[in-house]
């Protein structure tokens, strides 16, 4: 499916565009931007030096070649004073090809000077370029360095950096702790007061309200029951010495309350 697969390929490029522009770094990039024109102002100063160099080798053969014509003239006027006009035939053919070689080594000559001065223009122009290049760098370095701590200043100050909001982040996780932990403590404090929970250090402290109650009503029966065995004891003159120790303590209340009830029953006819 080729729309499909155009399509995953704009996002995929999209994406790592996103991530080198988050990685990208304006003064890296400018330094190496930098570093890239002096290293090719270092290749053309070679360049230079190349053309130099062929132009100076060529211009030793050209030497060597003159010398050689000039030699071969005056062996060709030798042969042809001596007679030998065949041996200063052929010193000529040789000087004619060394004029030749001669006026091919000038044009080469003159095309590695032609391309030594374009050069040598470049070289300077791009010196310049390069010159500027490096001034403009350092303002803008400079420029994005105040920018930068500039936008540090104002998020730290208004809350709004990435590190400003986790730490802006992690205090409101701290509070609502604190406030969560007061509201549990006050709670547990409230419901202790109204004794919902039981001392667990205490015997038989896993009754619940129900037991307490239960055994609450079970002991005033007991105590009522006693209390109602005591008055028929009482009423019907058991012997004290029957009665146990207990008893005999609880007996002199007893007797009192009757006698006060007797007491009462004869007050209201002398009071009316």
């Amino acid at each position: 499916m080729p729309g499909l697969s155009g399509r995953m390929s704009v996002v995929i490029k999209s994406k790592i565009s996103k991530l080198l522009d988050r990685a990208e770094d304006p003064a890296e990039t400018l330094e190496y931007s930098y570093q890239k024109q002096i290293e090719l102002l270092q290749n053309v100063k070679k360049g230079i030096a190349d053309v130099v160099t062929s132009k100076k080798r060529l211009q030793l053969q050209e030497a060597k070649l003159r010398e050689q014509v000039v030699k071969l003239d005056t062996q060709a006027r030798t042969a042809l004073a001596a007679g030998q006009e065949d041996l200063a035939r052929t010193a000529l053919e040789r000087k004619n090809v060394a004029q030749t070689e001669l006026q091919s080594l000038d044009t080469q000559i003159g095309q590695l000077e032609q391309q030594q001065e374009q050069l040598t223009a470049s070289e300077q122009k791009l010196r310049a370029k390069i010159e500027q290049f490096r001034s403009r760098k350092e303002v803008i370095k400079a420029q994005y360095s105040a920018a930068e701590a500039q936008v540090r200043i104002s998020e730290a100050a208004s809350g709004v950096g990435e590190e400003m909001a986790d730490v802006g982040l992690a205090m409101q996780r701290a509070l609502d702790k604190t406030e969560n932990m007061k509201a549990r403590a006050d709670a547990v404090q409230e419901l202790e007061a109204a004794g919902t929970f039981d001392d667990l250090t205490q015997i038989g402290g896993g009754e619940d309200d129900i037991d307490r109650q239960l055994k609450q009503l079970s002991s005033s029966s007991e105590v009522e029951s006693e209390l109602a065995k005591m008055k028929a004891e009482l009423g019907t003159g058991a012997p004290a010495g029957e009665l146990g120790a207990g008893d005999a303590a609880a007996e002199q209340p007893a007797a009192a309350e009757q006698q006060a009830g007797a007491g009462g029953n004869g007050a209201p006819g002398q009071a009316s």
